[in-house]
């Protein structure tokens, strides 16, 4: 060790020793620190040489004056002495980050002081600290050396993780610095989550099965909305890189139906977080050519959960229509827009969507040569029921009502994005379903459903290639089925189909 570091050692003892409220002193502990901070950074055997030095009493000391300091320096308005507080805890945690940077025997002393830490923590995430710069700076360098001090040490990482999932919510930061609204700090906090459930199946349960663990999802599902949008390259799209890896971890150890259950409210159909978690589900599914052999994988609870959301959803959905239509669903009539809307009717329809997009990766995954399913996701889905009734006869019902809802064109009165792509995927699943399935091109045609796919060739714009669909489900119906050929055969257009696809001069699209 040289002269230079063994000399500012000796001086960031003395100014240990000399801690108070006096802001010389902050500034003269601060500029050692940023010495000590800088040769760290550049050299790995001084962090082991310094670490053995007699300097974790004084360390822990430091980080319980700087926190009552802290809080005195509020308490009586002291703006002065609170900034150059702030200076001295980033100097002290640049300091810890850099000391504890892989080197176990660090790590576990600086982790003594983890509660003063939370305490700081705490303090730079009030909702009135979050509006300065520099208590947020604070709060991001504080969290940065959080992580680094369990950073690759499995025992840190337990203790830490078990001892959070078990503080009252309120004491736990993790859920604050989630809430924050620096990008930033997002990247760190959740940086610091991922290293957490890495590799450890109990930890990324607890995450989805704990009480705190939901709470810390739901705040971590609120960011990923949020962070969507933001550039790949910023702070903002690395956190949610690192965001979506962490559910993707959820995924494929089969824990989505038990997080999908912790984001249930009473007496609400789907909540917006849960929507979300949908959301990522979907896009992990329909990732990549390799989420193919993945879906092999996927725990068998992931398919029962999807069907039971399609039975729960379209039910809601059914009986929404059929209250805002006031008619019988088979009447054929002129579009005329709702005299009340269910105004969770699109939030449940933009769920709808993306359950529906899910079963379909599914079942088309499994016709993939390299994928070997454990199970056989056509017929499982084929096979399901609820209340009498399966999933094919509620996806013909559902069509049904809503080509009778919805216009094929955007009305102001209607114009609301859950309903997009809602007919195109239902026709999509309902083909997919009915290939080379006898028993569920029968089931279609018992229910009324040819009639209602032939309706749906026609050019949609909530629907891109909705019309391309249909053809492709009336086309499976048909294969080798002479009743579903000669019920299409008594069908008889009324007018011409243009070169959209769309039938003119007439009331309605067929007639028997």
């Amino acid at each position: 060790m040289s002269s230079d570091v063994l000399q500012a050692v000796a001086v960031f003892k003395a100014a240990c020793t000399r801690f108070n409220h006096a802001i010389e002193i902050h500034s003269s502990l601060h500029e050692t620190l940023d010495i000590l901070t800088v040769n760290l950074a550049k050299d790995p055997e001084l962090r082991k040489q310094l670490g053995a030095q007699d300097i974790w009493e004084d360390i822990h000391n430091l980080w319980q004056d700087l926190a009552n300091a802290q809080v005195t320096a509020s308490a009586s308005d002291d703006s002065a002495s609170e900034h150059s507080l702030r200076v001295l805890c980033v100097s002290l945690a640049r300091f810890t980050r850099n000391l504890v940077a892989g080197v176990p025997e660090n790590q576990a002393r600086s982790f003594e002081s983890e509660p003063i830490v939370r305490r700081l923590l705490h303090y730079y995430t009030s909702w009135s600290s979050m509006e300065d710069e520099e208590a947020t700076f604070a709060a991001r360098v504080l969290t940065q050396m959080l992580s680094n001090i369990i950073t690759g040490n499995e025992t840190l990482i337990s203790r830490l993780w078990e001892m959070y999932l078990n503080l009252p919510e309120d004491q736990v930061v993790l859920i604050r610095l989630l809430a924050a609204p620096d990008s930033r700090i997002l990247l760190a906090v959740i940086v610091m989550i991922a290293s957490c459930v890495h590799e450890s199946r109990a930890r990324t349960e607890a995450l989805t099965r704990t009480a705190v663990g939901g709470r810390i999802c739901v705040t971590l599902l609120d960011d990923m909305a949020k962070l969507y949008d933001a550039d790949e390259a910023s702070d903002g799209g690395r956190a949610f890189d690192v965001g979506y890896s962490i559910f993707i971890r959820i995924i494929e150890l089969g824990l989505i139906p038990d997080l999908h259950a912790k984001l249930t409210i009473p007496n609400e159909t789907v909540t917006p977080h849960q929507t979300t978690l949908l959301k990522l589900l979907d896009s992990y599914l329909q990732s990549t050519p390799e989420a193919n052999s993945r879906i092999a994988k996927i725990d068998t609870e992931l398919c029962p959960m999807l069907s039971n959301l399609f039975f729960s959803l379209s039910s809601y959905a059914q009986i929404a229509i059929r209250k805002s239509l006031g008619s019988e669903p088979n009447k054929s009539e002129a579009f005329n827009p709702p005299a009340e809307l269910d105004v969770l009717l699109p939030k449940v329809c933009e769920a709808l969507v993306l359950v529906t997009q899910c079963i379909v990766t599914i079942v088309l995954a499994e016709q993939n040569p390299k994928a070997i399913s454990p199970r056989d996701f056509h017929a499982f889905f084929n096979q399901i029921r609820a209340e009498g009734l399966g999933l094919v006869e509620y996806l013909v019902e559902t069509l049904c009502l809503l080509d009778k809802f919805l216009p094929r064109i955007n009305f102001e009165s209607l114009e609301n994005p859950g309903f997009n792509f809602l007919k195109r995927d239902l026709v999509r699943l309902l083909g997919i379903l009915s290939n080379e399935d006898r028993a569920v091109q029968d089931r279609v045609r018992e229910c009324g459903g040819v009639q209602t796919v032939m309706n749906l060739c026609v050019v949609d714009e909530r629907n891109p290639y909705l019309r391309e669909h249909a053809i492709f489900t009336l086309r499976n119906l048909l294969k080798g089925n002479p009743e579903n050929q000669a019920l299409v055969e008594e069908i008889k257009p009324m007018g011409d189909w243009d070169d959209h696809g769309v039938l003119r001069d007439t009331p309605g699209a067929v007639r028997r």
